[in-house]
């Protein structure tokens, strides 16, 4: 049983998208930082934080952006749950990331309540594999 609340980061340039994730996240027992750049989420990833979810949007400072986030999380020891939301999914970004492996992509506008129990899921998942390796 995880004695801490499960962590999550979320990267998103619109601010009150941001806002409102973070507080259903909150709601859902998380403790959730958000961030809305790549720029500002990269030094977050490498600070020694650590995340079980690391949530990105895909298009912010420029498009694709959102890639070098998930790929900077994916090489995170312990690696977190990664997750792209775009508002924009085109045959292309959809296939960098599955290539990339991240554990799951969404669509905005999310439908709240299938994305937040796709992450819990996620995260319990990982919390057992985790224990297994141990």
């Amino acid at each position: 049983m995880m004695s801490r609340k499960p962590s999550i980061l979320i990267v998103d340039d619109e601010v009150n998208v941001a806002r409102t994730l973070q507080l259903v996240f909150e709601h859902e027992g998380y403790e959730a930082m958000t961030a809305h750049s790549c720029a500002e989420a990269l030094p977050l990833l490498s600070n020694s934080h650590v995340f079980d979810i690391v949530m990105t949007d895909l298009n912010m400072e420029k498009e694709e952006i959102g890639l070098e986030v998930a790929r900077k999380a994916m090489d995170l020891r312990p690696r977190p749950v990664v997750v792209i939301c775009t508002g924009f999914a085109s045959m292309f970004n959809s296939q960098a990331a599955l290539k990339m492996h991240v554990d799951y992509l969404a669509t905005k506008p999310a439908d709240l309540k299938e994305l937040t129990a796709a992450l819990n899921r996620l995260v319990m998942l990982r919390a057992e594999s985790s224990q297994e390796d141990a």
